[in-house]
C-alpha cells in the first residue's frame, strides 16, 4: 500500500482535513462526556456548543477550498490520495445538500434528545421522548430526500453506515437468516438438555466485575495508555482520536454477563480503532470503513472468542479469582453452558448469539417503515411489542424493555441498526478465514491472543477505508456476503451445548 505522497498541494489538503478532525475530536469528547459524566443542568449549553462546532465542520466540508482540492487532486495517481479525494467528494456532495441552518438545528435537537431519552427510559415513558423522535424522523426523511436514492428512501440512510448495502440486499438476506435461526431455535426449545442459569445469576459486586473486565481487555491487547473504561447507561466505544479510544460498559450485580460480554464487545471496537494504520492518520482513509465491518470486530471478540468454550476452559480460574465464593463450586462445563443459554430476552444487548439478529430485524423493519412514512412514531410502542411477540415470543410490559431500550434514535442514527446483523454475518465469515491461518482455540490455550489481534490488524484494521465494506469482505474471505457461515457456526456450537 502506498503511503501519502508529500507534494505541496497534497500536504495542504491533508492539513485542511486535519482541521475537520480537530473539530470532530472536540465534538466526540463532548459526546462521551454527555453519555458518561455530564451533569443534567449542563446539557442545554453543551448542546448549543456541539451545534456550533458541528456547524464549523459543515462549513469546512462544504467550503470552496475543499472543492478546489477535490478538483485539483481527483486524477492523482497516488492510491491513498485518490481514495481520500473520493471519500471527501462523496461527503462534500452529501453535506452540501443539507442547508446549514437545518444541520445546526438537527445537531442541537439530537444533543438534547439523548438526555430526554435517558430520562424517558428511566421512567419507562415513551411520551416524554416522542416529540423529539418525531422531529428526528422528519429530519431523516428530509435528509434522505436531499441526498437522493434509486429504489428506496431508506437506502439513502443505509449508505451513511454501510456503503453498497441496500434494502434490496437486506430484504433478500434477512428472511432467509430469520428462517434458519427459527429452525435452530426450534431445536433448542425441543432439547431436553437445557442449561441451568440460576447457578450464575448471583450477586457479583460491580467493582469485582470491573476488575475482571479490565483483565480481559488487557489479555485482548487493549492499550490502556490510549484508552480507558467507564460506566454508562448504554455501552459504547468511541475514538476521541487515534490515541484516545475509550470503552464504556454497564454493570448488573445480579447478572455479570452484561458487563463481561459488553466490555469484550466494546473492546473489539476499540482494537479496530487502535489497530488503524498510523501512516494514514489524519487522512480520510485512516478511519474505519463502515459500521458493519466495525460490528464484525466487536462481535468477533464477544462471541467467537469471549463465548468460546476454550476461552472459559482457560479463563475460568481467572474469573473465579474475582467472582464471589458462591461461584466456586460450579463446574466449568456447566458454567459454559449457562453463559451460552439461548433464551429470548427483551434487551438487545443482553441477547444470546442465536436470537440477537432477530432484535436487529425488528428495528430494521420499524426504521424502514418510519422513513418510508408507512408507520407513525406515535404507534411505535405497540408495533415494537407486536414484533417482539411475533419474532421472539415475548411481549414487553414497559417501554424501557421495548421501544426505549436503544440510544441510537436519540442521536438521529437511522440506517445504523442493520449494520449489527451484517457485522455478525461478516464476523462469521472472517472467523472462517482467520481459522485457516490462525487457530483461535490454540491461541486461547496458549494464553496468547496476540496472533488473533495481529491477523485482524493486518487484514482489516490496517486497510482503513481504502476499500468499500463488501469489497474488503471479499478480499479477506474470498466471497461476498454469505450468512451460511453464521448459521453453520451456530448449528455446530449449540448442537453440542443442547445435544441435538
Amino acid at each position: 500500500m502506498s503511503t501519502v505522497a508529500k507534494t505541496s498541494l497534497q500536504e495542504d489538503f491533508f492539513e485542511y482535513y486535519k482541521q475537520i478532525e480537530s473539530y470532530e475530536e472536540a465534538i466526540k469528547l463532548m459526546a462521551w462526556d454527555l453519555r458518561t459524566k455530564a451533569p443534567k443542568k449542563g446539557v442545554q449549553r453543551r448542546s448549543e456548543t456541539l451545534s456550533f462546532l458541528s456547524q464549523k465542520v459543515h462549513e469546512l466540508k462544504t467550503s470552496d477550498q475543499i472543492k478546489s482540492y477535490i478538483d485539483q487532486l481527483r486524477d492523482t495517481e497516488d492510491p491513498v490520495v485518490k481514495r481520500s479525494i473520493e471519500l471527501v467528494e462523496k461527503d462534500y456532495n452529501k453535506t452540501k445538500k443539507i442547508p446549514v441552518d437545518e444541520f445546526k438545528e438537527f445537531v442541537e435537537l439530537t444533543s438534547q434528545a439523548e438526555s430526554v431519552w435517558s430520562e424517558a427510559r428511566e421512567k419507562s415513558d415513551f411520551e416524554l421522548f416522542r416529540p423529539y423522535l418525531e422531529k428526528i424522523v422528519d429530519f431523516n426523511i428530509k435528509f434522505a430526500e436531499y441526498w437522493g436514492y434509486k429504489d428506496n428512501r431508506y437506502d439513502a440512510l443505509l449508505d451513511g453506515f454501510e456503503p453498497g448495502v441496500t434494502v434490496q440486499t437486506l430484504d433478500q438476506v434477512f428472511p432467509k437468516l430469520r428462517k434458519d435461526l427459527g429452525d435452530l431455535i426450534h431445536k433448542v426449545n425441543q432439547s431436553t438438555n437445557q442449561p441451568n442459569t440460576e447457578q450464575i445469576l448471583k450477586h457479583f459486586p460491580k467493582e469485582k466485575q470491573e476488575q475482571f473486565a479490565l483483565k480481559v481487555l488487557e489479555k485482548m491487547g487493549y492499550d490502556f495508555e490510549a484508552g480507558r473504561l467507564d460506566e454508562t447507561v448504554h455501552p459504547f466505544a468511541i475514538n476521541i482520536n487515534h490515541d484516545d479510544v475509550r470503552v464504556t460498559t454497564r454493570y448488573d450485580e445480579q447478572d455479570f454477563r452484561m458487563a463481561v460480554f459488553g466490555t469484550i464487545h466494546e473492546g473489539g471496537h476499540a482494537l479496530y480503532e487502535q489497530g488503524l494504520n498510523r501512516d494514514m492518520y489524519d487522512t480520510p482513509v485512516g478511519n474505519s470503513v463502515s459500521m458493519g465491518i466495525h460490528e464484525s470486530q466487536s462481535l468477533f471478540w464477544e462471541n467467537f472468542v469471549g463465548r468460546n468454550e476454550t476461552f472459559w476452559e482457560e479463563f475460568y480460574d481467572l474469573f473465579l479469582a474475582y467472582a464471589p465464593d458462591s461461584f466456586k463450586g460450579l463446574p466449568k462445563d456447566e458454567f459454559y453452558r449457562a453463559v451460552n443459554e439461548v433464551k429470548p430476552t427483551f434487551i438487545r444487548i443482553e441477547a444470546d448469539e442465536m436470537t440477537y439478529p432477530l432484535h436487529i430485524m425488528i428495528r430494521y423493519e420499524l426504521e424502514k417503515g418510519l422513513i418510508n412514512e408507512e408507520i407513525e412514531v406515535k404507534d411505535l410502542p405497540k408495533l415494537w411489542n407486536d414484533k417482539m411477540e411475533e419474532y421472539l415470543g415475548i411481549r414487553p410490559e414497559q417501554d424501557a424493555d421495548g421501544v426505549l431500550q436503544d440510544v441510537h434514535w436519540s442521536g438521529g442514527d437511522f440506517g445504523y441498526f442493520p449494520s449489527y446483523a451484517l457485522g455478525y454475518m461478516y464476523g462469521a465469515q472472517i472467523r472462517t478465514a482467520l481459522n485457516h491461518s490462525v487457530s483461535i482455540d490454540d491461541c486461547i490455550k496458549n494464553n496468547d491472543l496476540a496472533p488473533i489481534k495481529d491477523w485482524l490488524n493486518e487484514n482489516i484494521h490496517q486497510k482503513g477505508s481504502m476499500l468499500e465494506p463488501l469489497d474488503l469482505l471479499k478480499e479477506v474471505t474470498g466471497e461476498g456476503l454469505n450468512p451460511d457461515h453464521l448459521v453453520n457456526y451456530l448449528d455446530e456450537k449449540y448442537g453440542k451445548i443442547y445435544k441435538w
